[in-house]
């Protein structure tokens, strides 16, 4: 595996970390709909929570979070519809990044919370 998908798995990991202990509950771990996947699902106080992990291992070109774009977003939006409706689950969602930069642990994490809103089509 190349070195860049190693570090976005430990990224993963470390966010998975920080999520349970912050009284997250974790649903699925990069889940699957088609070719587009979820990064992590967990729940808190009745809210589904759909976290988007971005690991960079420097913020040389940017921050992590600038790599959530409007097609990231529309994406990560149909598989959620994809979730809910496999799963037939009827909670609020919220839609949060979770930022991991660093080489190696500790990494610095930062948790954005709400961190964008699905788009209103016409």
């Amino acid at each position: 595996m190349a070195a860049h998908n190693e570090l976005g798995k430990e990224g993963e990991k470390a966010a998975v970390s920080y999520l349970q202990a912050h009284g997250y509950n974790i649903r699925h771990r990069d889940w699957h709909s088609g070719k587009r996947d979820l990064d992590i699902v967990a729940e808190k106080d009745h809210t589904l929570v759909v976290i988007e992990v971005k690991t960079r291992r420097n913020e040389e070109y940017g921050s992590p979070e600038e790599a959530v774009t409007g097609k990231k977003i529309r994406h990560i939006i149909a598989s959620t519809e994809a979730y809910l409706n496999k799963f037939e689950i009827d909670l609020p969602v919220r839609f949060d990044v979770i930022t991991i930069v660093g080489m190696e642990t500790p990494f610095r994490i930062e948790h954005i919370e709400d961190a964008f809103l699905p788009p209103i089509w016409e």
